[in-house]
């Protein structure tokens, strides 16, 4: 018997939460094991941020090729089999037995959520025509994707807690096969005819140009960066772009249609979206790291210590429209990436005062939270409102691509940073008679969590548990303090750029 209607979009709408309540919570559980992953599959710092990494490559490479396959192929067909794809991948990465086979399952894992992000939102805005409909089905799918994200750190570390890291992965599996048997009696089938071609130059390039530039940055270090190696890899990374932008510039069809950039709305909203990836979603990477190494928190502390760093960007979207609306988003986003950055500066005292906790770092977590929600919605709309409704669909790329970006740049940028902290401050408090090999090895081990092991590389020396738990904690506080500034400066720069030019007045005499 066939469903009516409005079943069919019950359904329909089901299975679109459940598929953004995963990728959601692939976004926000699994920073919170990586501590648990580095100690079981032996692997380090840099591994830590592959995993991570290879997940935003892989969304930023797929992104904006799956939104024409959808259109060309079927959004409903594409929907299926990038749901297949994240289910089998999921339990690919929950099987791995080393770093190295999850960190390629993460790529893989990353295609298919990317791509099935893409044509779920086609599959909600094709399906739900009225506006009154449409706009429900928009915010419970905002909702649904929202709790993932805030509730993700205390569900990974509850899994970790109760059942085994491979559940944080294997979870999904289950979930796939409910979302399947939800999309075929619910989702309606739709494509485009006049579906464009496939720009693959444009996507190999800039795919190669971030991957390249993010090597170069997380793996600088061993091979030198002025290294003939180092030079050819930043060399490739500088050219892939160069051929990204040549192509874009010359298509009759671009992905990417650098005429938006002249749109002043657009860019302040673009650069919103830079500064919140910059900042506040790269050091959730390392914050459970911080809470489980230098305050000694087991996983679902953890996780219950991150939800005043999470939730509030579930709570704050409807205040933040809303203050939109009645202050135009001009003055909401950079105040939103301000508010960030003070978060940020508030946590870095939390962090350095005598009896740190969860206590002293809960101010600057609830306002940096607060910060994004007032910044995510306000961003995500005014970098569709503000440029032809034509163009809506590649304004949405550009915007996610921003963030995936800088979000990969920026993990790689933050774990430098934290390796070279942790060196400087053992190489200022331990002894002088130690080796800077040895202490390049031990900061190694200590930015990766692994205090026990960087204090073994130190042993017969005067060095401690104690001095590499406080040159941790004082690499986290240069993480905070990079984060801090680097956001409010894109504060003001996103501020100037939604301000409208001023032609000078001039006075006849």
């Amino acid at each position: 018997m066939p469903l009516s209607s409005s079943r069919k979009n019950i359904f329909a709408l089901a299975s679109i939460c459940l598929a953004a309540l995963m990728f959601g919570l692939e976004i926000s559980s699994v920073p919170v094991i990586l501590p648990t992953l580095e100690r079981l599959l032996h692997g380090d710092l840099k591994d830590m941020q592959w995993i991570m990494n290879a997940y935003t490559i892989a969304c930023t490479t797929v992104l904006m090729a799956a939104g024409t396959l959808a259109d060309r192929y079927g959004r409903k067909r594409l929907f299926i089999v990038t749901l297949v794809c994240f289910g089998v991948t999921s339990l690919i990465c929950g099987a791995a037995t080393s770093v190295s086979i999850l960190i390629a399952s993460r790529f893989l894992q990353g295609l298919s959520g990317g791509a099935m992000v893409i044509c779920l939102l086609a599959i909600l805005s094709h399906q739900f025509r009225g506006d009154r409909e449409r706009s429900r089905a928009f915010g419970a799918f905002g909702i649904v994707f929202g709790a993932g994200l805030g509730f993700g750190p205390l569900i990974g570390g509850a899994i970790v807690a109760l059942l085994d890291w491979k559940w944080v992965f294997l979870v999904h599996v289950p979930l796939t096969v409910l979302t399947l048997f939800l999309t075929f009696p619910g989702v309606t089938e739709s494509s485009d005819p006049d579906a464009k071609r496939l720009d693959l130059v444009g996507i190999v390039s800039l795919s190669l140009a971030v991957f390249g530039l993010t090597y170069f940055i997380t793996q600088g270090a061993d091979l030198g960066f002025a290294s003939p190696a180092g030079m050819a890899i930043i060399g490739a990374a500088v050219l892939s772009f160069a051929v990204f932008v040549y192509v874009e510039k010359t298509l009759p069809h671009p992905m990417f249609d650098f005429s938006v950039f002249k749109i002043r709305d657009f860019c302040g909203a673009l650069l919103g979206s830079i500064g919140m990836n910059f900042s506040f979603w790269p050091l959730m990477i390392y914050l459970p790291l911080y809470f489980q190494a230098v305050l000694g928190y087991d996983t679902v502390d953890a996780g219950l210590s991150l939800l005043a760093y999470t939730l509030p960007t579930l709570i704050l979207p409807p205040f933040a429209e809303r203050l939109s609306l009645r202050y135009r988003p001009g003055a909401v986003i950079p105040a939103g990436l301000f508010t960030i950055g003070l978060g940020f500066m508030l946590m870095r005292y939390g962090s350095d005062v005598e009896y740190a906790g969860w206590v002293s770092m809960l101010p600057g977590s609830l306002i940096a939270g607060i910060g994004l929600g007032l910044t995510n919605t306000p961003v995500t709309n005014t970098t569709t409102g503000s440029v032809p409704g034509n163009r809506a669909g590649m304004a949405s790329g550009i915007d996610m691509s921003a963030r995936l970006i800088t979000l990969a740049v920026n993990i790689a940028v933050m774990g430098f940073l934290l390796l070279e902290s942790v060196l400087s401050y053992l190489r200022g408090h331990a002894s002088e008679n130690i080796p800077l090999a040895q202490l390049r090895s031990a900061a190694q081990a200590i930015a990766a969590g692994n205090l026990i092991l960087g204090t073994e590389r130190l042993s017969g020396l005067e060095a401690s548990g104690a001095l590499a738990q406080a040159a941790l904690a004082d690499g986290f506080g240069s993480l905070m303090l990079y984060g801090g500034i680097g956001v409010w400066i894109l504060a003001m720069l996103s501020f100037v750029m939604f301000s409208p030019r001023k032609m000078p007045r001039l006075i006849e005499q």
